[in-house]
């Protein structure tokens, strides 16, 4: 085999590869985690056998395709902060950050199963989240316009928690709300004075 044709090979596995995934993104999102394998491979159009070598398990796939939404919206940041005020650019990446969540509600059993066999994928995934979210703020903060005291997890953790009502077609306003809520709490002068109210 020439270097040539192994290169177009290597090439043509990505395609596929990409289809798969573009496939099962739509049919997770349509019908869930147990969406029809056969179905997705024949959207992709590729045969069953190659989305089995190149994805061993239905929860493999499941990783994959949430892995790559993750890594795909991480790399929005620099983009909306290019394009927007810190701040704007925070709200815009946060409401599309819970639409992301919203849409993988349907696969939640099969991706607790995924990353339940990989502690160190968890937390690498927990990591580019988090590391998204640091860039946000830092430049909120560099700008004058977040408080400089938040950390990025406990802001991930705020939005995980709206995730849970904003995957409510009926309650989309109220998590709207709790939204604008913690983007008021992120504001410069909301500090409080350290006590609890009670």
């Amino acid at each position: 085999m020439t270097e040539k044709t192994a290169r177009r090979m290597r090439a043509d596995a990505q395609v596929n590869q990409d289809r798969v995934l573009a496939a099962a993104t739509r049919a997770f999102a349509r019908d869930g985690a147990d969406a029809s394998l056969r179905e997705i491979a024949k959207d992709a159009g590729v045969g069953i056998g190659t989305l089995y070598r190149r994805f061993a398990t239905r929860e493999d796939l499941v990783w994959a395709v949430y892995r790559g939404e993750v890594d795909r919206i991480c790399d929005t940041v620099p983009d909306l902060l290019a394009r927007h005020p810190p701040v704007t650019a925070l709200r815009a990446w946060m409401e599309a950050f819970l639409g992301f969540l919203a849409e993988k509600r349907g696969m939640a059993d099969a991706l607790k199963a995924a990353l339940g066999t990989d502690e160190d994928q968890r937390l690498e995934t927990r990591g580019l989240i988090t590391c998204a979210l640091a860039n946000l703020l830092a430049a909120g903060v560099a700008a004058g316009r977040l408080r400089p005291d938040v950390a990025a997890l406990d802001v991930m953790m705020a939005l995980g928690g709206i995730s849970l009502i904003a995957g409510e077609p009926e309650r989309h306003d109220q998590a709207a709300r709790l939204l604008d809520l913690l983007m008021a709490g992120l504001r410069p002068g909301s500090e409080g004075d350290g006590k609890q109210v009670r």
